[in-house]
């Protein structure tokens, strides 16, 4: 059985990969905003990993950092195999 941070890990990989489908604006100097209708503590663990600006706010999207970006591309095509 796996450990519930090795689950919170792949959770967390899923939905940065979901946060990569969802981009529907890209900033010239690095990073992204996504559509962030997720769960409510995947979204924190990826705010606290500095890959996601903090999605407690009346927004109803958040900004990817340049990291997030990168790693949630990166995760896109490694989970569900597609050029974007």
């Amino acid at each position: 059985m796996m450990s519930d941070d090795r689950v919170n890990d792949r959770i967390d990989e899923a939905v940065l990969a979901l946060l990569y489908l969802g981009i529907f604006e890209r900033h010239p100097m690095g990073g992204a905003r996504t559509w962030k209708s997720f769960d409510w503590s995947a979204m924190e663990r990826l705010h606290e990993k500095e890959l996601i600006s903090n999605p407690v706010s009346k927004a109803k999207s958040v900004a990817l950092t340049d990291a997030g970006l990168a790693q949630s591309e990166a995760a896109f095509r490694r989970l569900f195999g597609s050029d974007g």
